[in-house]
């Protein structure tokens, strides 16, 4: 379905059903441990928090990678080459795409979102900005599958996915999604991605804990949202918000604990929680340059160029597609 927004605003919603939410808090619920996948922290609601969560002082990505973005805006461009299509799997706030557009200058720009009103704010927002520059927003789950919609101009495809939500996949599971991407963007097309790199886990630990206690408040969220579209009745002050690095694996895992013994009913199902128990909600991998390099050459991309910053804690990488 396509809403027209304005002449170069086109909203096309290909929003999953809400018993895909559903399905997989049932799902999750009734492993051990249990467990309920990221890609539902976003409501409208979640989708605001995250914007605040890159915000705090302790959430070093978004200043790093503003200032690569700004410095190297031209290099960016010289690689995606004019006229090419601009898509941003998870787009949210259209926040950073913004401080590419004017070098870049693309024929189109391709948000994606599972948050539909929000996806539709955050066009509308951009298309006042940059009048210019025609927008097709696409309300969809790029996690399961990419839809281009079918009057987005030629031109070359290039995926810009900034943040580092590339971690968020299990190693397996990333190297599927580049494999999707390659297929999206066909051979020769580009990908610009964001990636977090491995560094004192002190450092690490306080990004996904931060003082003001948002992060606590985005993880928390997912019961609300829970309890408003799947008739459940969580209590929140009797779950807690637990995140830390596994030095193991190379990750941030974010768990919900609970923080006594309780029964939960979702959608009229019943589910029992022991003090303590775990409800894992987000893993964030963290690469070094070499292990993301392999990877995205096992998902059909060769690096063309990285860009890191003084301390070497972010990095900013462009793939062609062979």
């Amino acid at each position: 379905m396509m809403n027209a927004v304005s002449k170069k605003i086109s909203f096309h919603d290909f929003q999953p059903e809400v018993e895909s939410f559903r399905q997989a808090v049932l799902d999750g619920l009734s492993r051990k441990p249990k467990q309920i996948p990221p890609k539902f922290f976003y409501d409208e609601t979640g989708s605001k928090l995250f914007e605040a969560i890159l915000e705090q002082p302790e959430y070093y990505i978004p200043h790093i990678e503003r200032k690569l973005l700004q410095t190297h805006a031209d290099e960016f461009a010289a690689l995606i080459k004019p006229g090419a299509v601009l898509i941003e799997p998870g787009s949210g706030s259209c926040e950073k795409v913004q401080l590419l557009l004017e070098s870049v200058l693309p024929a189109a720009y391709v948000p994606m979102d599972i948050s539909g009103a929000f996806l539709q704010q955050s066009a509308c927002d951009l298309g006042q900005q940059f009048p210019w520059l025609p927008i097709y927003a696409a309300c969809l789950d790029f996690t399961q599958k990419m839809i281009l919609p079918q009057d987005v101009p030629q031109g070359r495809r290039v995926v810009f996915i900034p943040g580092s939500s590339i971690g968020n996949f299990e190693p397996l599971e990333a190297q599927h999604f580049l494999a999707g991407i390659h297929r999206l963007v066909g051979k020769e097309g580009g990908l610009l991605v964001g990636v977090d790199r491995k560094k004192d886990p002190a450092i690490l630990n306080a990004a996904y804990n931060d003082a003001a206690g948002i992060t606590a408040e985005f993880n928390l969220n997912l019961l609300d949202r829970i309890n408003s579209e799947l008739d459940g009745n969580f209590a929140r002050d009797k779950f807690g918000h637990y995140a830390y690095y596994n030095g193991h694996l190379g990750r941030i895992e974010m768990h919900l604990v609970s923080l006594k013994a309780q029964q939960v009913t979702i959608s009229g199902e019943d589910f029992r929680f022991t003090a303590g128990e775990y409800v894992h909600t987000e893993n964030s991998y963290k690469y070094s340059p070499d292990e993301f390099i392999n990877l995205a050459n096992a998902g059909g991309f060769k690096h063309q160029k990285i860009w890191s910053d003084n301390h070497h804690y972010f990095s900013i990488y462009f793939l062609e597609a062979y």
